[in-house]
């Protein structure tokens, strides 16, 4: 990557004082003025990725939420989670009728980068909804043409990105601030570039940073989380750069508390913790 001067200013910090809040619920608050998440993904092998993502979701507010997956994969998304609208697909035809009923998707956790997971991306791609890309789904962008829609996020870690922007991940964590930039540039989204010092960019020069976060954090699952709790964000009325902020930093706070633990952090142990955050952040009853 070119080391070019910025045009645009340093990071801002994440400070709880400043980031966006959801508003209060009225009293007569029903469930579809909260939005309906869907999530997709979660190929043979790779349920427990879905499944976690569909959890918070649920956790961080959304109306409805809804799981597209393989079918071996529903009695166990069932059992854990039955508020949950857990749906077996095997096509992407499957999908259109769940995609007529969401106003967000999730799309990513365990989608894998076989034919099964690149049909339902395709079909995602098609719908005009705000979207959280993760995992997989970034992983198959990257050898594709697919645009995403407008009032969208993509969440890559510094692999990730690398393989988007064709670079190596070297250059990407050599000058991040450049390449979360970049990434937005070229795909018209907000950007969530994880990691140590977690960045958010967005379309209009915004760069903010997350100094929150702990070494406990380093474990499988956590990217999931993070990717449902963002669309829950978006699906109760965020635009998605302030989704991504406060994803972020919610996610963080969580794993910096669960952290203080020690080692053994599992993905899960977050959900809860980002439910207390988020209620104190912004409590729901007026």
């Amino acid at each position: 990557m070119p080391q070019t001067k910025h045009l645009f200013s340093e990071p801002q910090p994440l400070m709880a004082q400043t980031l966006p809040a959801l508003p209060a619920r009225p009293l007569n608050a029903h469930k579809g003025q909260f939005g309906h998440v869907l999530l997709i993904g979660g190929d043979r092998g790779f349920g427990g990725s879905i499944t976690l993502s569909a959890q918070a979701a649920l956790r961080c507010g959304a109306g409805l939420v809804s799981l597209a997956t393989r079918p071996e994969h529903i009695p166990a998304a069932l059992a854990r989670l039955p508020e949950v609208m857990a749906v077996g697909v095997l096509s992407a035809n499957q999908l259109m009728g769940l995609l007529a009923q969401a106003s967000v998707l999730v799309v990513g956790p365990g989608l894998g980068q076989a034919p099964w997971g690149r049909s339902l991306l395709s079909a995602a791609a098609q719908a005009k909804m705000p979207q959280v890309w993760d995992a997989d789904a970034l992983n198959l962008l990257s050898n594709t043409d697919l645009a995403l829609a407008q009032g969208s996020v993509l969440t890559p870690h510094p692999g990730e990105a690398a393989r988007l922007l064709r670079i190596s991940t070297e250059q990407v964590q050599a000058d991040r601030p450049a390449a979360v930039r970049a990434l937005v540039k070229k795909y018209s989204v907000v950007c969530v570039l994880k990691g140590a010092g977690t960045l958010i960019a967005g379309l209009q020069g915004e760069l903010a940073q997350c100094n929150h976060g702990h070494p406990a954090m380093a474990t499988a699952g956590l990217g999931d989380v993070l990717a449902g709790v963002v669309g829950a964000l978006l699906a109760q009325g965020m635009n998605a750069y302030e989704a991504a902020c406060l994803g972020v930093w919610l996610h963080a706070r969580a794993g910096e508390q669960q952290g203080q633990l020690g080692r053994g952090l599992a993905a899960s142990d977050l959900i809860p913790v980002i439910r207390q955050l988020l209620e104190e952040h912004a409590p729901c009853k007026k």
